[in-house]
């Protein structure tokens, strides 16, 4: 029993880091309402910015309280890839200032969302881990 809450413990404090830290990013895009402009000046259309502030926006916000989780894990960690494809391409390879990849913070999110999206939200969470929506 007390393993058990310590692994939901660990799944809370995973999805709330994981999913607060891209929701002030995303927050910050819809505060300076960048992404749209920014991806339609690269000859995209608009409505792929929307499903980046989707993925950096409402994904995390349902990993945080616990809700869809597998799904949103899922955008997410899509998202990082589409992140990495469209702004960071150029730096799959490089090694960043500090020697370690010039795209670890990516690594992380997209890893960490694969970590969420095979541990699932544990019973600390809106649906208690059970049911299609967990």
């Amino acid at each position: 029993m007390a393993q058990t809450r310590l692994e939901d413990t660990g799944r809370l404090v995973l999805r709330v880091t994981l999913g607060g830290l891209m929701l002030l990013h995303g927050i910050s895009k819809l505060r300076h309402f960048e992404t749209i402009p920014s991806l339609v000046k690269g000859h995209l259309p608009a409505f792929v910015g929307y499903g980046v502030l989707f993925g950096e926006v409402v994904a995390p916000i349902l990993i945080i309280i616990g809700f869809a989780t597998r799904w949103a894990s899922a955008v997410f960690a899509f998202n990082m890839v589409v992140a990495v494809g469209l702004a960071h391409s150029s730096d799959v390879f490089k090694l960043g200032r500090s020697g370690g990849s010039a795209i670890e913070l990516q690594l992380l999110y997209f890893f960490g969302a694969i970590a969420v999206l095979l541990l699932g939200p544990g019973e600390l969470s809106v649906t208690k881990g059970k049911g299609r929506f967990g």
